[in-house]
């Protein structure tokens, strides 16, 4: 097993935290852990997880830490074999690039997210956290099984509400308008701004 060697110059951008309150301990049950993967395509069975990154924010949806965005090295097999969707996007971004210079495997991703959550958040507590989250939840099952196992079994995924807003308010759905940059953690923090639309105009809790 290898122990992840993070070269944070390979990555979008560094990690950052938030200090806390006074009184406020963690790990913490109540917070909540986003994440977002980019992969090669859309079949586990066959396609890889290119940059995986998460985002902790407290039950009121305030970023508390950000992990850094890791690009996974995978063989050029895996890149070309990628649809022209895949690596016109990727290839914008800059993520197939960093994919082939870092020196990173699933595995170390998968120990320095273990990591990185364990100082938040308590094995077992968070549900998974973002957009058409499912999907990333089977490559993490593939993949990254102990990260996978990490979480809870519920979803929280941000996709439920936009269908049902399209559906019950469509002059509501039309307010937020998505970026999609595709890289995790610009997109991660687009799921928790989209999140907080909902809150405020579409369940109106308050």
């Amino acid at each position: 097993m290898s122990e992840p060697l993070l070269k944070p110059e390979l990555n979008a951008e560094p990690a950052r935290s938030k200090p806390l309150d006074a009184g406020e301990q963690r790990p913490n049950e109540t917070y909540l852990v986003w994440l977002d993967m980019e992969m090669s395509g859309l079949r586990p069975e066959v396609d890889r997880i290119l940059e995986v990154a998460t985002v902790v924010t407290d039950s009121q949806l305030n970023c508390l830490a950000e992990s850094e965005a890791i690009a996974i090295h995978q063989p050029d097999a895996v890149l070309d074999a990628m649809d022209a969707w895949n690596k016109g996007t990727h290839g914008r971004s800059g993520l197939i690039d960093r994919v082939k210079q870092s020196q990173q495997s699933e595995r170390d991703a998968e120990l320095y997210m273990l990591d990185f959550l364990s100082s938040w958040v308590p094995a077992g507590k968070s549900p998974l956290c973002g957009n058409s989250i499912g999907q990333d939840r089977r490559f993490m099952a593939r993949y990254m099984p102990e990260l996978e196992r990490y979480f809870h079994y519920r979803n929280l995924d941000v996709s439920t509400l936009k269908e049902l807003c399209k559906r019950w308010r469509p002059e509501l759905a039309k307010g937020f308008e998505k970026r999609s940059a595709h890289t995790a953690l610009a997109d991660i923090r687009e799921s928790i701004d989209e999140l907080r639309y909902y809150r405020e105009h579409f369940l109106r809790l308050q």
